[in-house]
């Protein structure tokens, strides 16, 4: 049967745009397999071709399985998603020298903001290299991205963090979403410095060191920059029990206030002081990587612009141009989080020690604010702290929690005189606990708190609830069996 003219416009035309939507489709996507990268290369061979793939920016795939050698950083600009696929394996090697970053954002390196990039997929062998940074000081994550905007990173894996790098490090940020990571090892999960409007999801924590660190403050070594991280959601997290050790917190929530250079003043390691309308920090790490535990006095005033001078026998290191005095976290909701672990689930803190001292005396005073937490579950039966405060902090909202024998409590680390009021309301919790339990402690003096409850459950008939008020003053509203006298 012989075909009409009609029907043959229209296989034409058909076959026409099959072929333009197949060079559309290979026009929006770069395999990075066409510049060389491949399981059978070297880890040099593959960086340069991986990046020779990101350097084209938009999506770049990665989609043969295998286990890709990566013997140096990948530095991604913006507009750029770089997506690998299941059984895609990036191992780090040492080809030329240890490194740091598998990923780093090319703007790290210049403080200018990249903005619109996606990592998904990805899964990092860190193959026993632990090199705490090396690029930008302070900048510490398997994948780090310093200024940035609408970051998205997605079914992140990395099962062997050793003890100087974090998995995920971002700082300087707007607009993150952090969704489907799996994190195992010695250092932090994910560890955040200043930024605004985050998202953490689905994340499942088996670290030593803090799964989720917020630090807003930091030693001067584990962050870039200072300044408020603020506006964001933690939810649907899982803080595993893993190794025993009980060094970190499930969160680490960390303020900090400094002041102006002034001659005379006695520093330490890790201090920030603001000069010449820019803030530097004392870089007081030895050699062999700890504190030098020395007291310095300054008498010449850091001016330098960028990178560390010495002066007066003291490292200077430039942070940042943008000045504050005071740093910490607020506006932040904790939801549906899952507590195996039997350590402090939540440190609302100030560093005094002398790998930093959070709060310079004399310093403006860093109020932490709104913190909520909202369906966290306790999963444990061990004595400690569901949350642990050392800083000033304006109202804890706890709702649909679930207490086993953990409760909150207040202490002071020596580090300034007023702690300033603490308003709690917790409601609509269950309280597991058979028997007496510490719901509330304070160690502080002359602390005040005003601590409300209502609307809960006592699945015990044997429950009560504590309060030590120590030498502060605690105000109780209170329909708990204990407190409701």
């Amino acid at each position: 049967m012989k075909m009409n003219i009609t029907n043959k416009l229209f296989l034409a035309g058909l076959f026409c745009l099959i072929t333009l939507m197949g060079e559309a489709q290979r026009a929006g996507f770069t395999n990075a397999a066409d510049f060389g990268f491949s399981p059978d290369a070297t880890g040099l061979e593959n960086v340069a071709a991986l990046q020779k793939a990101v350097d084209q920016t938009g999506t770049i795939i990665v989609s043969k399985p295998g286990i890709y050698k990566v013997a140096g950083t990948t530095y991604v600009g913006s507009n750029t998603t770089l997506e690998f696929g299941n059984g895609v394996i990036l191992q780090k090697v040492d080809e030329k020298g240890p490194f740091s970053h598998v990923i780093l954002n090319k703007g790290a390196l210049t403080k200018t903001f990249d903005e619109h990039i996606t990592i998904k997929g990805l899964y990092v062998s860190v193959n026993g290299m632990d090199l705490r940074f090396n690029e930008v000081f302070g900048l510490r994550g398997q994948i780090a991205f310093f200024y940035v905007k609408d970051l998205k990173i997605e079914g992140f894996r990395c099962y062997d963090i050793m003890s100087l790098q974090f998995g995920i490090h971002v700082c300087t940020f707007e607009d993150l979403i952090i969704n489907d990571t799996i994190l195992e090892g010695k250092k932090d999960g994910i560890h955040l410095g200043r930024g605004n409007r985050f998202t953490i999801s689905n994340a499942v924590l088996t670290t030593i060191d803090d799964g989720i660190a917020l630090n807003a403050h930091d030693y001067a070594t584990s962050n870039p920059e200072l300044g408020w991280i603020e506006n964001g959601v933690i939810e649907k997290c899982w803080d595993m029990r893993g190794d025993q050790q009980l060094i970190g917190y499930f969160c680490r929530i960390l303020a900090g206030g400094w002041v102006d250079w002034r001659a005379g003043m006695e520093l330490q390691n890790a201090d920030a002081v603001v000069s010449e309308g820019r803030i530097y920090r004392i870089d007081g790490i030895t050699e062999n990587g700890t504190p030098d535990g020395k007291t310095y006095t300054s008498v010449t005033r850091p001016t330098h612009k960028e990178g560390m001078q010495v002066l007066d026998g003291i490292k200077w290191v430039m942070v940042q141009e943008d000045v504050q005095y005071v740093a910490g976290v607020r506006n932040v909701t904790f939801r549906d989080i899952y507590l195996e672990k039997p350590r402090t689930s939540f440190s609302i803190h100030f560093d005094n020690g002398k790998w930093s001292r959070s709060y310079y005396p004399g310093a403006q005073v860093p109020m932490q604010e709104q913190l909520v937490f909202d369906n966290v579950r306790v999963l444990h039966d061990e004595p400690g702290h569901f949350i642990n405060v050392n800083t000033p902090i304006d109202v804890i909202n706890i709702t649909n929690t679930s207490f086993r024998k953990t409760g909150i409590r207040f202490h002071a680390n020596d580090a300034m005189k007023d702690y300033l009021p603490t308003r709690i309301n917790i409601h609509g919790s269950v309280f597991n606990a058979n028997g007496e339990m510490s719901l509330l402690t304070n160690n502080v003096s002359n602390k005040v708190i005003d601590l409300k409850t209502a609307n809960n459950i006592e699945v015990h008939d044997s429950f009560s609830a504590k309060v030590v008020t120590g030498r502060g003053k605690v105000t109780i509203n209170s329909d708990l069996t204990g407190l409701n006298k």
